[in-house]
């Protein structure tokens, strides 16, 4: 199944923001700061790995077929809904059964860092200097 990582990396940010916003100003009566903090751990991890998601976009446009970086795309994917999601949810809702699905997620954000890294292992032309290396042989 072909997915824009780049588009699903965007949307995931523009949602983060306005779940930012919403937690910030709508939340901020009626959640105790415990829930509010716990919200807003979830914006935070949804932000950082919308970024992750834009940069695996980004090297896939280079290696289109590179199973490690279409892996670590859906990896951040997954973890930003069992993640992020379920600490929405948690947060919102009460719905204290949903602290075992979070490190599903974690679990998902961790993969997918594992899998870029991977991918930065086999791929010699990211390494700084490497063609130039290369080139005085």
């Amino acid at each position: 199944m072909k997915i824009n990582f780049l588009l699903v990396g965007a949307l995931a940010g523009l949602t983060g923001v306005l779940l930012g916003a919403f937690g910030a100003h709508g939340l901020r009566e009626s959640l105790s700061p415990a829930m509010l903090t716990i919200y807003k751990t979830g914006v935070d991890y949804q932000m950082w790995h919308a970024l992750a998601l834009m940069g695996v976009a980004l090297l896939l446009r280079y290696n289109p077929d590179e199973k490690s970086l279409i892996r670590a795309g859906w990896f951040f994917l997954l973890g930003i809904v069992f993640f992020s999601g379920s600490l929405y949810i948690l947060a919102c809702f009460n719905m204290k059964w949903l602290g075992m699905v979070t490190p599903v997620g974690g679990v998902f954000f961790i993969g997918g860092w594992i899998l870029l890294a991977l991918f930065s292992l086999k791929d010699k032309s990211i390494v700084s200097g490497y063609n130039e290396i290369n080139e005085s042989d």
